[in-house]
């Protein structure tokens, strides 16, 4: 009986280096005190984590099973085994929100298809914070992850995101590897056009963060660092 299986709860974890406590909600801990078994990105910073929201949690007791690029997808079912026979599970994003730019994705769709409750918790989304500081349209956005590597895709990409902002009043966000995030921001005010607005937003949550939108004209009298530094891009054309 569905009633039988236990839940899987989405653990969101913080955007970097800082007190769990300051941007996660109670319930965040009190959930991770309850559950024995994650579903991880990275086992060590996984319990690195865990220990720092819920130090009185004993690490010998934690059975992870790592889900990241190498993991095979016909792996996946089995890390869900622990629901159908009644115990809870949580799933840890490495950085954010559960199945949100992330692979943990993948593994709710599972459990939806066995019927197993899956249970969102609330907590920081690099995403989302972006847009509510940027000033964009909020009501139509898209995400488009990373855009190509190649520096003429990436512009014809860059382009094409732009006349999408302006045919559909949308509001485009991406984002880069952090050490290339320089280069990615001299490719947008080389290639759109100086009326564009532009948002960067990194170190979100962090002392360092910073949150700033300006259009491409501006942007190009005062460039930022943002070498290694986690960084999302949103541009909207008007």
């Amino acid at each position: 009986m569905d009633n039988e299986k236990g839940n899987l709860y989405l653990i969101p974890t913080t955007l970097g280096d800082n007190d769990p406590v300051e941007v996660l909600p109670i319930s965040v801990k009190e959930t991770i005190e309850k559950l024995d078994t994650f579903i991880v990105e990275n086992g060590k910073t996984a319990r690195r984590f865990i220990k720092k929201i819920a130090p009185s949690k004993p690490q010998p007791s934690l059975n992870l099973f790592i889900l990241n690029k190498h993991t095979e997808t016909t792996e996946l079912p089995g890390f869900l085994e622990p629901c159908l026979n009644g115990k809870n599970i949580g799933l840890l994003s490495e950085a954010g929100c559960p199945g949100v730019a992330d692979p943990g994705a993948d593994v709710v769709k599972i459990a939806h298809q066995k019927n197993i409750k899956v249970v969102p918790l609330v907590g920081p989304s690099s995403i989302l914070l972006a847009l509510m500081g940027s000033g964009m349209n909020g009501q139509s956005f898209a995400f488009n992850g990373y855009l190509p590597i190649d520096k003429g895709d990436r512009k014809n990409e860059l382009r094409r995101l732009e006349r999408l902002s302006f045919d559909h009043n949308q509001s485009q966000i991406f984002i880069e590897t952090p050490y290339r995030n320089n280069k990615m921001l001299e490719d947008i005010t080389s290639v759109l056009g100086g009326n564009t607005d532009v948002c960067v937003a990194c170190d979100i949550t962090l002392p360092s963060e910073f949150i700033k939108t300006k259009s491409v004209s501006l942007w190009k009298k005062n460039m930022v660092d943002l070498h290694k530094r986690p960084t999302i891009f949103i541009i909207h054309k008007s």
